[in-house]
């Protein structure tokens, strides 16, 4: 491998990306009109001197004559291995639950559970760092399962109206759950709050020094996909810092193309000072 290839690699494997698989066909969704979708991803590494952390899972597949979408933004801290390690293995943890097709929301949870249990078992291969997590699976163009752990958010357009899918996981919002398992959250001047003065998170993967005060339960919903949804973003904190929902809604609503969309939620991030990674999943629903 020489060349331009070589570098188109070794960028890929930085960013940790899995590169999208084609749109989806017209699918049939509630009400029975017919919508394409379509969906795309961008990258952008922030300022600060440490490697790209963020990865992401943006791709259709066939399961059990079932089509999927699987869309993921994983923000890691303190390196991208545990990020990395969600990227390869989440979804499948998902899909191995027997009940995920009857109960998806039971299985998405179980499989968060089982798959940050295997993140603290490797924790000698995979270091102390942890991530942030959020996950929507689409299942047949017409139900929408998102889960989080973590500040990285998934957002919805119904009739251009932007809808949080998603909770952010702050320490100041969980202090008191923090508190009884023995932790604290400090809100030193200048700083934003943080669990044990060091995530300013409260609940992730991984973890493993902080795990005793930090929880890994994902906040699951379910959303029907009618004919009034648009399109949906999910995307690291590195965009919701300088941007609210309805904001990024109105950015993108009347742009057909869905990568050229998630591209350009960045270079807005970028222009209002966002110094973070940012990881950008757009999906289009035409």
């Amino acid at each position: 491998m020489t060349g331009g290839r070589e570098i188109l690699h070794k960028m890929k494997e930085r960013a940790c990306f899995i590169p999208s698989m084609p749109d989806s066909p017209d699918t049939r969704g509630k009400g029975g009109a017919s919508k394409r979708i379509v969906h795309g991803s961008h990258l952008v590494k922030g300022k600060s001197n440490h490697a790209m952390e963020d990865c992401l899972v943006c791709e259709f597949k066939q399961v059990n004559n079932n089509e999927l979408g699987l869309f993921a933004i994983f923000d890691g801290h303190m390196g991208h291995d545990v990020a990395n390690y969600l990227q390869t293995n989440l979804f499948g943890n998902i899909l191995k639950e027997h009940d995920f097709w009857t109960d998806a929301e039971s299985a998405t949870r179980r499989a968060y559970q089982t798959t940050d249990k295997d993140i603290l078992e490797k924790a000698f291969q995979l270091g102390k760092g942890g991530s942030t997590a959020v996950t929507a699976m689409l299942i047949n163009g017409q139900t929408l399962v998102v889960a989080n752990v973590g500040d990285s958010r998934a957002v919805i357009s119904k009739k251009s109206v932007a809808k949080q899918l998603s909770v952010d996981h702050e320490p100041n919002k969980e202090k008191e759950i923090i508190e009884s398992k023995g932790g604290f959250v400090s809100n030193l001047p200048g700083d934003v709050p943080r669990v044990d003065g060091q995530l300013a998170v409260a609940r992730a993967f991984g973890d493993k020094s902080l795990k005793r005060h930090l929880s890994s339960d994902p906040d699951v919903v379910i959303e029907l996909i009618d004919n009034d949804v648009d399109l949906l973003i999910l995307a690291s904190d590195g965009l919701w810092k300088v941007m609210s929902n309805q904001e990024a809604v109105d950015c993108i609503k009347n742009m057909k193309d869905a990568k050229a969309a998630a591209k350009q939620l960045a270079e807005v991030a970028i222009s209002r000072k966002s110094k973070d990674d940012i990881s950008c999943i757009v999906v289009k629903f035409q």
